[in-house]
C-alpha cells in the first residue's frame, strides 16, 4: 500500500505519540509498503530509509489557531497525492484514517475536572475550561474531524469508543479497537540486574527496598497527587521508597511531599531520556491516572515484568485480570484503597506472582498483533477509497 502518516511533529525522544509513529513506520517500510510523511519537522535518523518526506509551514501564531493551520497545509497537501491511504493521528481533518492517539479532546477535558478532589475547585475548573479558547478551538476542530468527514477510526481502548459514541454518537461500524502496543526489544537489555544496582544505588535505596514507580509528565492529572497521600498510609512500611520520573518540574511536589512526611521516602527523579532504567530499578508501577486513552507506560511496566496499579480511567486497564497482575481502582481519589493495592505488592510473594503474571500477558499482546490488526484497518480503507 501506499500510505501518508500526518503529524506535526516526529521526534520520537519528544514523547510517546512521536516513538510509535516512528517504530510504526519502520514496520511498514520493513513490509514493503510505501511510506509518506506529511509533517513540519522529523528526525530523519529514527525514521526508516526510503520514506518520503513532506514538509509542510510550521504553524504560527496562537496555540488554539496552531492545529488548524496545520491540519489544512496537510489537507491541501493530500490532495496533490491522491493515491494515498492517509492516516491522521491528531488534529487534522480529511484523511481516510483518523487514529486519536490521544484520545477525544471532549472526553479529555471533563476527565481533567476530575484531577481536582474538592468540587469547588471542580467547579472553578470548569468555568476556566469554558472560559478557555484553546478548549472551544479544539473541540471545533474535532467536530469538524468526525462530523463532517466521518473517517474510519481507530481507538486504542473500548473505554475510547464509548467515548465516540458518548460525545458524538459516532456509530460503531466506525469505529476499530486496536489495543496500543509497544517493542519489548527495548527492555531486553542483558545487563539488566547490573543496571538495577548500579541506578538504585544512584538514587539511595538499598538492595531489598520495595520501590513503585510512576512517571508521567503531567504529574497532576496522572494522579500523583492521591498517590503522595498512599504512600504517607504506608508509614509501617518504612523500606518502601517511591521512585517519580518524568516532569523537571518538581519543586512544588517536593514542598507537598514535605507537608505530607514521607520527602526521604520519595525521589524525584526529573525528565529522564533513560527512563527504562527507572523500570528496572523499580519493583512495580502505580499509575493512577484520571485519563489516558491507553497508557503506554502500563504495557512498558508490563514488558518488565512490573505488576501494574492503575485506575479504570485507563484504557490500558482493559488488558490487565485483576488481580493477576495487579490492581485497578475505580478512584484515584481513593487514598485508602490506593494504599491497599500497593500493601499488597509489598508482599515479595505476592510481587513474584503477579510480575510473572505482566510478562505474560505482555508477551501476549504484541506488538506483532497490534501491527496486523492495524494493517486491516488500512486495507479497509484501501478499499473504501477504490470504491469511492
Amino acid at each position: 500500500m501506499k500510505l501518508a502518516l500526518c503529524y506535526e511533529s516526529v521526534i520520537p525522544t519528544r514523547g510517546g505519540a512521536e516513538t510509535y509513529i516512528a517504530d510504526l513506520a519502520r514496520r511498514l517500510a520493513a513490509d514493503g509498503h510505501e511510506l509518506h510523511l506529511f509533517a513540519c519537522q522529523w528526525d530523519a535518523e529514527s525514521l526508516p530509509p526510503g520514506m518520503r518526506y513532506h514538509r509542510l509551514p510550521t504553524p504560527r501564531g496562537p496555540r488554539f489557531v496552531r492545529p488548524w493551520l496545520f491540519a489544512a497545509s496537510c489537507m491541501r497537501a493530500l490532495t496533490e497525492h491522491p493515491d494515498l491511504v492517509s492516516i491522521g493521528f491528531n488534529k487534522t481533518w480529511g484523511q481516510d484514517v483518523q487514529y486519536p492517539l490521544g484520545g477525544l479532546h471532549a472526553a479529555s477535558a471533563e476527565h481533567n475536572l476530575h484531577k481536582y478532589a474538592h468540587p469547588l475547585m471542580r467547579g472553578v475548573a470548569r468555568l476556566a475550561k469554558a472560559a478557555d479558547l484553546a478548549h472551544w478551538s479544539y473541540t471545533l476542530l474535532e467536530r469538524r474531524q468526525y462530523l463532517v468527514y466521518r473517517p474510519l477510526v481507530v481507538v486504542n481502548s473500548r473505554m475510547v469508543r464509548g467515548h465516540f459514541q458518548h460525545y458524538y454518537r459516532v456509530p460503531p461500524e466506525d469505529v476499530r479497537v486496536v489495543h496500543c502496543a509497544i517493542d519489548p526489544d527495548r527492555f531486553a537489555q542483558p545487563d539488566r540486574p547490573r543496571r538495577r544496582a548500579e541506578y538504585r544505588e544512584q538514587w539511595g535505596l538499598e538492595p531489598n527496598d520495595p520501590a513503585a514507580l510512576f512517571v508521567a509528565m503531567n504529574y497532576r492529572l496522572k494522579g500523583l497527587e492521591p498517590l503522595l497521600h498512599a504512600v504517607a498510609r504506608l508509614k509501617h512500611h518504612e523500606r518502601f521508597r517511591l521512585l517519580v520520573a518524568g516532569s523537571p518540574k518538581t519543586r512544588g511536589w517536593e514542598r507537598y511531599a514535605r507537608r505530607l512526611g514521607i520527602a526521604d521516602r520519595v525521589r524525584f527523579l526529573g525528565l529522564r531520556k533513560d527512563v527504562h532504567h527507572c523500570f528496572f530499578a523499580a519493583d512495580f508501577l502505580v499509575h493512577p491516572t484520571f485519563y489516558d486513552p491507553c497508557s503506554l507506560v502500563v504495557l512498558e511496566a508490563l514488558a518488565c515484568g512490573l505488576p501494574v496499579v492503575t485506575s479504570r480511567a485507563n484504557g490500558a486497564a482493559e488488558l490487565l485480570t485483576p488481580p493477576r497482575e495487579g490492581f485497578v481502582v475505580p478512584d484515584p481519589h481513593d487514598h485508602r484503597q490506593l494504599a491497599l493495592c500497593m500493601e499488597q505488592l509489598l508482599d515479595p510473594a505476592r510481587r513474584q506472582e503477579c510480575s510473572t503474571a505482566a510478562r505474560r500477558t505482555a508477551s501476549q499482546w504484541t506488538f506483532d498483533l497490534h501491527y496486523r490488526m492495524l494493517l486491516r484497518v488500512f486495507e479497509e480503507a484501501a478499499a473504501r477509497k477504490r470504491a469511492a
